[in-house]
């Protein structure tokens, strides 16, 4: 496996739920996509305002900037909370976006599109029908190959209406809109699921037959902060699966700040379920059992491989990026020791099953972004912006 490249911003297993939700200039979370051709199109945020360029040299120039709201916001942009871009199949550039409020945690889904090959960008619109100032954060875009799109976001309104009737409410709540005409419009949002992690990504991905599925921090009985797995109905008579994916079990009143990594397992008739990777703080009060986990789920079955610890928490090893090409997997996610920062990497040829050593694919003294992985064709990269060096793709 050839792997390359420089990472990232410290950060510890559990921060305070005030300090990872609140606006944070000068943000190094960009979200990058590449498409057919090999353009890689970027999308961050500046000044309160989306940025969408494109490199047509794999990274080291790109194109002049568009913005993309024409109004500054104060917008989510740090770390897991971060402007999103997915790409549809005839060249559609789709963005979403978090605009926080003023009222603490308050949010909205913003939407974007540009259909000229990022020449020019509608309007964007809110995505959700309720604009109660509440929780609509931590979105997620998923497109399918039949170019349907769908959004999921951590949202409260469940919670509030709990609070109001006296009844009691852990957590929040999944919800999701979904797109049949290329972004267009969206429906009237649903509900996936109650008791879902406060503030933690959303990962998503896609079955064979264009399934969104998606994979976030759930809040168990007894405040067990493990994952749930949910294929999301694509017509409005089915009804959603929902499975609990990870079984650690651990116990805390707090969010862990966390968010999983998903992949889909096999490909057409070959496809066998999920990949997931994941941070646990453990069961146990030594904290031995904290760090890093993958295992294999089951797509017809339901059930969970068991997990496979990867990493410790020695380093703050965090924030898994998985991508799934066939039998071959990639695996990366980033540590911390003193003021470096390590991506480190795992690769495996037989889905999962095995994996070669780990190893550091490249470091830096200076601030940077999570890892991300990218596919074009059969050619797997790593996608990763620094403080000291920008953006960069490395072919793995």
């Amino acid at each position: 496996m050839k792997l390359l490249i420089t990472l990232l911003l410290v950060c510890t297993p559990l921060w305070a739920h005030e300090e990872h939700t609140k606006y944070q200039a000068g943000s190094l979370a960009a979200s990058v996509a590449l498409d057919a051709q090999g353009g890689l199109w970027r999308v961050a945020e500046k000044d309160g305002v989306i940025w969408l360029d494109v490199s047509r040299d794999l990274g080291k120039t790109f194109s002049k900037a568009l913005a993309v709201n024409a109004v500054p916001q104060k917008i989510g942009a740090d770390g897991e909370a971060r402007p999103k871009i997915s790409l549809g199949p005839q060249g559609q550039v789709y963005l979403t976006w978090t605009e926080a409020l003023k009222k603490p945690f308050a949010g909205y889904i913003w939407f974007a599109r540009s259909l000229d090959q990022g020449k020019s960008v509608e309007k964007p619109y809110i995505v959700h029908q309720d604009r109660s100032e509440i929780t609509h954060r931590f979105d997620a875009l998923n497109v399918a190959k039949d170019g349907s799109l769908t959004v999921t976001w951590v949202d409260k309104r469940d919670l509030i209406a709990a609070k109001a009737a006296g009844k009691p409410y852990d957590g929040a709540a999944i919800y999701y809109a979904r797109s049949l005409d290329n972004g267009a419009s969206f429906s009237a949002e649903q509900k996936l699921a109650d008791r879902s992690c406060e503030c933690c990504r959303i990962a998503m991905t896609n079955k064979p037959d264009g399934t969104p599925v998606a994979m976030w921090r759930h809040v168990f009985a007894g405040s067990e902060r493990d994952h749930m797995l949910a294929e999301i109905p694509r017509s409005a008579g089915q009804q959603a699966v929902v499975k609990r994916a990870t079984f650690g079990r651990w116990k805390i009143d707090g969010c862990p700040h966390h968010g999983a990594a998903l992949a889909s397992g096999g490909e057409g008739k070959d496809w066998w379920g999920y990949h997931m990777a994941w941070f646990d703080g453990g069961a146990d009060a030594s904290g031995k059992q904290a760090g890093l986990y993958y295992a294999r789920m089951d797509g017809e079955a339901w059930a969970s491989s068991p997990a496979k610890k990867f990493a410790g928490t020695k380093n703050q090893a965090g924030h898994p990026a998985l991508l799934s090409a066939g039998d071959n997997v990639y695996l990366v996610w980033r540590e911390t020791e003193a003021k470096t920062n390590s991506i480190m990497g795992m690769y495996s040829d037989d889905g999962g099953r095995n994996w070669g050593a780990v190893k550091v694919l490249a470091q830096t003294a200076d601030k940077a972004d999570y890892p991300q992985l990218l596919l074009k064709d059969k050619q797997v990269y790593l996608a990763w912006n620094t403080l000291r060096e920008g953006l960069r793709l490395i072919a793995l």
